[in-house]
Parts: structure tokens; sequence; C-alpha cells
């Protein structure tokens, strides 16, 4: 192995499908919610032994942080499509019971919603008028820098989701 030679280090994933279950919120002992975002993003490939197409499905966890998390909570729910953006994280804790867990998950820097949201009325909105309120600073998609979703990784330690 050659010394001196700097390997480029990247951790980002992009993932695009549904959540599996409803967002689950808590709370840190900051007070900083975050949000357990559990989503199936499917695959297909061609399988030549059956001569067929075939569909696989991912299954990830993902965590959002912060304000973000609040808005995942209010606008998302089972079947939701979103487009996550973020990095791998490996998590370890101690359960209740005194055994040592460990997860692989998906630490949003962005996340995209994919489908129109529908407000207090009921009404969908457009694509447009949620890139206007984006603009606008109101009801923006979540989005939020990696030094909050730092802060907050320390702050989640022994913390399970």
């Amino acid at each position: 192995m050659a010394t001196g030679v700097k390997v480029p280090e990247v951790n980002l994933v992009v993932l695009a499908g549904r959540l599996t279950r409803d967002p689950d919120v808590r709370y840190l002992p900051s007070g900083k919610p975050v949000a357990r975002v559990p989503l199936a993003s499917n695959s297909r490939f061609f399988n030549k032994t059956t001569n067929e197409w075939q569909e696989e499905a991912t299954f990830v966890d993902v965590s959002v942080w912060g304000d973000a998390a609040e808005r995942v909570k209010d606008r998302l729910k089972k079947g939701s499509p979103v487009l996550v953006e973020g990095r791998l994280k490996f998590r370890q804790w101690e359960a209740k019971d005194g055994t040592k867990r460990s997860a692989l998950e998906v630490s949003a820097r962005r996340l995209q919603f994919l489908e129109a949201f529908h407000g207090s009325q009921g009404s969908p909105s457009s694509a447009a008028s949620e890139e206007a309120a984006a603009a606008a600073g109101s009801d923006a998609p979540p989005t939020f820098g990696a030094a909050e979703s730092e802060e907050a990784t320390s702050d989640l330690e022994g913390v399970a989701l």
C-alpha cells in the first residue's frame, strides 16, 4: 500500500422511496426533536435466470433533526414519497434491558417532499405554490446543514430511536 496517497472520503447517500410507517418524533434531553423516518426504496433488475424483471425493496431508517423533524411529523405519513440526501451513520446504544444495540441509518441533510402538501383546509397545494412558500421561507421543505445534524448526533448518544 502506497503511503502519502490521499484517498477521498465520501459519505453521501441519496434515496427516493416511500415511508413504511408514520414518522416517529422523539425529543432529546436538550429538547431538540429528532424524527425517525422508515423508508422503502425499490430497485428493478433483470433476472437472466427467469428472464423477467424483478423488484427488490431496501428498507432504511432515516433520522431527521431539529425543525425539519417537526415538519416531517406534520406533513408526512405512511406511503408518502420523499427524496433524501444524507450520510450513513452508525449508532450504538444500550437498551433498557442492558443489551448493546447498534444500527446503520441515514442521517438526513436534505429531505424533499415529493407530493403536494394538504394544508389545514384539506386542499392540495400545487408544486408552484410549494416552491413559492419555500422561497418565502414559510413551510419550506426540511433542509438543514451538516453542522446541525452533527450537533444533534452528539446529543443522541445513548438514546434509542
